[in-house]
């Protein structure tokens, strides 16, 4: 038995209103079949049995008539109708019509291409009206989408601007922070996968029409041609629908930006960024503010005009932040400046006063900082060393971790076939990297501090802390 053609579905119901004008034409006879029906009245129909996503049907096995275009280059096709899919109740946004509840008033006159990571597909939605104010709404707004459940919400993946819309698994590819990934990137990446999907199927087209042409035939068939490979937008457009995307997602990043919590925080300004900003924004502010945690994590940032009472409402703030979320408030909080007084509180104290048990204490690197002051200047030969040495007044390796990393370092030594070293020989092998990345360092405490500090500034005070000119590392 000789394989036939699929059946061909024998409905000859036309398009609506504008869709045969927006509607790829190889989509028009397979979307016509299959949403809509000829009614008793015999007027355009939807079908009773509506689904979310419909696929245009393959390519026929065997063609026994001259292939046509249609079925290989056809579109998937979204049918977003929340209203009459899921019976949800949706209400007018007229601050006058106190809530109403819409009415559908059938499908949208128009359908729109979705740019998708290798193709095109087709979105078609439904149009809503409010029979209290005869406004009209399209279930792809956002004063819609926002009236659904979280559930239902995450069923629409589409991000709409004025021309063209974009999936959003385009745009999750740009949230990906690593160097070299951009819109530039995305569009020829895009551009390459739909050159390979269109190669794809004019390939499969134009072999169905070869074996169709060795067949024996009367007349010499007439083939059509295959349609042209669709435009990619700019990448300036996808910039746009990303910033659009940040903008949808603006309530969940401010969620997560808010709940970075810490118990040691640090409080530092700085200049350098403000001075980066340019257009209108530049010279609005002055200081860049942040506060950060323990482990490295910013919990706020703020711009401001000037250093002092600019910071109320970002300590205010932060306060609260701890508060309503039941968090245990910070033991100590590092800042550069402000921090002592000989009698009463300091003003960062009283911005704080939300934390009564907070500890405001000068943080190491601008007490290393101070004590650099009495250097001739910092272009001095012994200058690095001198900061180098105090660093290690102060801090000092953990000797557990040490260990650690000593044995480790012995067991690699030796499957390399070194001889066996003794400890200061192994420890010329650890870097300072290695260091730094395996092992945590602690403060030595005060009195060990300050007696090893001592015997820094006078030995650097002596002949040895002059340069090879004879000029002295402190100025007396």
């Amino acid at each position: 038995m000789v394989p036939q053609d699929p059946p061909q579905p024998q409905s000859s119901v036309e398009l609506p209103l504008l869709w045969a004008e927006t509607l790829p034409v190889q989509d028009h006879k397979w979307v016509s079949a299959a949403l809509f029906k000829v009614g008793a009245s015999g007027k355009l129909e939807l079908r009773d049995c509506l689904q979310l996503w419909y696929n245009p049907p393959p390519p026929a096995l065997l063609y026994h008539q001259v292939p046509t275009p249609d079925r290989f280059f056809s579109h998937r096709l979204f049918l977003w109708m929340p209203y009459r899919l899921w019976k949800v109740r949706l209400f007018c946004t007229n601050p006058t019509c106190t809530r109403h509840p819409l009415a559908g008033g059938g499908l949208h006159r128009r359908v729109r291409k979705v740019l998708d990571i290798d193709s095109y597909y087709i979105l078609a939605t439904e149009t809503l009206i409010c029979s209290k104010c005869r406004s009209s709404y399209v279930s792809t707004g956002q004063n819609i989408l926002q009236q659904l459940d979280l559930a239902h919400r995450s069923e629409f993946r589409v991000i709409l601007t004025r021309k063209y819309a974009c999936d959003i698994r385009v745009i999750r590819l740009l949230r990906e922070r690593t160097l070299g990934n951009g819109p530039a990137r995305i569009v020829s990446q895009l551009k390459e996968n739909h050159s390979e999907e269109w190669l794809q199927r004019v390939g499969r087209y134009t072999s169905e029409c070869i074996a169709f042409k060795s067949n024996p035939s009367l007349l010499p068939p007439k083939f059509q041609e295959p349609p042209q490979p669709e435009v990619i937008p700019s990448f300036k457009w996808i910039l746009t629908v990303y910033s659009h995307d940040i903008l949808n997602r603006l309530e969940d990043i401010n969620a997560h930006i808010t709940s970075t919590y810490g118990s040691i925080l640090k409080l530092d300004s700085t200049k350098k960024i403000t001075k980066k900003l340019s257009g209108p924004a530049k010279g609005t502010a002055q200081w860049l503010t942040s506060v950060g945690n323990e482990v490295g994590q910013v919990l706020i940032s703020v711009l401001t005009a000037n250093e002092g009472p600019g910071l109320d409402q970002m300590a205010a703030g932060l306060v609260q932040r701890y508060q309503k979320a039941g968090v245990v408030p910070p033991i100590a909080l590092y800042v550069d400046c402000g921090c002592c007084k000989e009698v009463g509180e300091t003003k960062l104290k009283m911005r704080f006063s939300g934390w009564p048990d907070l500890t405001v204490r000068l943080d190491i690197w601008h007490f290393m900082r101070r004590l650099a002051v009495g250097c001739t200047t910092d272009a001095h030969q012994l200058y690095p060393t001198f900061m180098a040495r105090m660093s290690a007044c102060i801090f000092e390796w953990d000797a557990e971790d040490v260990a650690l990393l000593r044995r480790a370092k012995k067991e690699q030594l030796k499957q390399q076939n070194w001889p066996a070293l003794s400890e200061r020989e192994l420890d010329r092998h650890i870097t300072k990297e290695e260091l730094a990345l395996h092992c945590r360092r602690r403060t030595r405490g005060e009195a060990k501090t300050i007696l090893l500090l001592d015997q820094l500034l006078w030995e650097l005070m002596s002949d040895k802390g002059k340069d090879a000119l004879g000029v002295p590392l402190f100025n007396s």
